[in-house]
């Protein structure tokens, strides 16, 4: 008798029945699933097995796009919890925002021994599903929406939405947006049609002028609010897709006289610990990276414990948090 058999005739994982061997955390129903196979059976664990159960723990392949940002670090905060708790290793890869070294993980995840993968992008190109939908293991996406797999991700329309809400509450005249490209669907799409569509809503016209693009570093926030206000210098609102972006166009504001909000308002998304320290603070709307995290990981372990991979989707919510910068 093996392990692969009680699981098989307990009718769970075999990760599970490591962990009721391991004393790690097993639902009572699956506890008591477990237990009458060893009593039906008469299965006594070799001291070779005892061995093996107690050192070899089953291991979640993490791949990230940048380890040391602080939303990241959030996120792989969550997911080491849950994983600890349930008895399992982490194997982290940190791509440093590469679409090649993400592809590159993929590939060598797919050949290791791994019970799941947890896989969180810069972005998801066609290379990427091809590769994606050729996995075996269980997988779960998060911060995106993706068609056709298991996915934990932010509102980020409708975080976006409600900044720019703040923004139109101050009732300026002339708005401006600094964004990032559109194949991040999360943060590049989803936060752009929330800015759009809510600026379309409220019919407030834009200046096609007053908007500019960056990417995630607070120094192309910055170049991008030097842009933004030589090409549009009448602008008295900018929405960022980022935190970190509005801090770089805080900076570059400041730099050139400009008062915040009273000349200039500016919110961000994420609640970075920098919006609370950089002055005048941010207004943005808190995004929940940990529970993201943590609800990414026990989605994997119902996947691999039922066997069953229902595809489900989970939006997180936010909050918005009121400060001094609108």
């Amino acid at each position: 008798m093996t392990v692969t058999e009680i699981a098989k005739l307990a009718g769970v994982s075999k990760a599970c029945v490591s962990r009721y061997f391991n004393h790690g955390y097993v639902s009572e129903e699956k506890r008591k699933k477990i237990k009458e196979v060893i009593e039906q059976t008469g299965y006594v664990p070799s001291k070779k097995m005892q061995s093996q159960l107690q050192t070899v723990k089953p291991t979640i392949g993490v791949i990230i796009p940048k380890i040391n940002s602080e939303s990241i670090s959030r996120v792989i905060a969550g997911i080491s919890q849950v994983l600890n708790r349930e008895g399992y290793r982490m194997l982290l890869a940190d791509t440093e925002n590469s679409i090649e070294k993400e592809i590159q993980y993929l590939q060598s995840f797919k050949q290791d021994n791994l019970a799941g993968i947890i896989f969180s992008a810069t972005i998801i190109t066609k290379q990427h599903l091809e590769l994606l939908q050729s996995l075996t293991v269980p997988l779960v996406i998060l911060s995106q929406n993706v068609p056709e797999f298991s996915c934990v991700y932010h509102d980020d329309y409708g975080a976006a939405a409600a900044m720019t809400e703040k923004l139109i509450g101050l009732k300026r005249k002339n708005y401006g947006a600094v964004l990032v490209t559109s194949e991040d669907k999360a943060a590049g799409d989803a936060r752009c049609n929330g800015f759009m569509d809510t600026m379309k809503k409220n019919h407030i016209q834009l200046n096609d002028k007053a908007i500019t693009y960056s990417d995630f570093s607070l120094e192309s926030g910055y170049d991008a609010a030097e842009k933004l206000f030589s090409q549009a210098p009448d602008t008295e609102a900018v929405f960022c897709a980022t935190d970190t972006i509005a801090i770089g166009v805080i900076q570059y504001l400041k730099g050139i006289g400009k008062r915040i909000p009273e000349d200039v308002a500016v919110t961000g998304i994420g609640h970075s610990r920098m919006t609370e320290i950089i002055s005048p603070t941010v207004t943005t709307a808190h995004l929940f990276y940990k529970s993201t995290g943590s609800e990414g990981a026990d989605m994997l372990i119902k996947i691999i414990d039922s066997g069953i991979d229902m595809k489900n989707k989970l939006k997180m919510g936010f909050e918005v948090i009121q400060q001094e910068s609108c």
